[in-house]
C-alpha cells in the first residue's frame, strides 16, 4: 500500500516541525506539504488531492470550519481532522457540520497521531475525549431545552418566527387569542426572552427554529 499522504495546516511553525517528526519516521504516512494560512492550504490541495489534512481550527484569514467546507468541495476524498487547542462544544458542532472527520486536542500527553490518523483514514470518526465529553454535554443541553417547551409552544415559536400575530397564531391553531397569549408568556419565561425578538434569537440558539 502506498503510504497514506498528509498534509500540516497550522499558523505555528514549531507545531508543523513537531507533527511532522512525529509521523516521518512512520512508514505508513507520507507529509507531502504544510501550510500556514487557508489560501496556502487549497493551493496545496489543488495540486495534490492529500488523504489527510490536519488542520488547526484557527487561522490568520479563515476558521478551520469555513476552510474544511473549501477543502472537501475541491477534494470530496480528503479526510480533514482538527487539531487545536480549543474544545467548546461550539466549535466541536461546528467542525463536524462542516465534514471534519475528527477533533482532536493539541495534548501531547493524549495526542497519539499515527493511530488516529490511521483509525479516520479507515473511516472511523476520531474525538478526544475531551471533545467527546463537551458534545455530549451540548446534547444534552439541547434535549433538555427541547423538552423545555411543550409540543404546542414549539408551534406557537415557530409561527412567531415567521412574523404572525397573536390573532393570526390564534387562527393558525384554531385557539382564543387568550390562549396564545398564555403560551407566549410561558415560552418568554422558558427562554429567558423579554420580548417576541429574543425568544425567536434564543429558539435559534437552543435548536428549536
Amino acid at each position: 500500500m502506498d503510504p497514506i499522504s498528509v498534509i500540516l495546516v497550522d499558523d505555528h511553525q514549531i507545531v508543523r516541525q513537531g507533527l511532522f517528526y512525529t509521523l516521518n519516521p512512520n512508514p505508513l504516512f507520507s507529509v507531502i506539504g504544510e501550510a500556514s494560512t487557508g489560501s496556502e492550504t487549497l493551493e496545496l490541495v489543488k495540486s495534490t488531492h492529500p488523504d489527510i489534512i490536519v488542520l488547526d481550527f484557527k487561522l490568520p484569514d479563515m476558521t478551520g470550519a469555513e476552510l474544511c467546507q473549501r477543502i472537501l468541495k475541491l477534494s470530496p476524498k480528503t479526510i480533514v481532522l482538527i487539531l487545536t487547542a480549543y474544545f467548546e462544544h461550539d466549535l466541536i458542532n461546528t467542525c463536524l457540520r462542516a465534514g471534519a472527520r475528527g477533533y482532536l486536542i493539541k495534548d501531547a500527553k493524549q495526542l497519539d497521531l499515527p493511530k488516529q490518523l490511521l483509525a479516520a483514514y479507515q473511516g472511523h470518526v476520531i474525538l478526544d475525549p475531551r471533545a467527546a465529553d463537551a458534545l455530549t454535554e451540548m446534547i444534552h443541553q439541547q434535549e433538555q431545552s427541547i423538552c423545555a417547551l411543550s409540543l404546542r409552544e414549539l408551534d406557537v415559536i415557530h409561527l412567531i418566527s415567521q412574523g404572525l400575530t397573536n390573532r393570526e397564531i390564534a387562527l393558525e391553531l384554531q385557539l382564543t387569542e387568550n390562549t396564545i397569549k398564555g403560551y407566549i408568556k410561558q415560552i418568554f419565561v422558558k427562554l429567558g426572552a423579554r420580548n417576541r425578538v429574543e425568544a425567536v434569537s434564543m429558539a435559534h440558539k437552543r435548536g428549536f427554529l
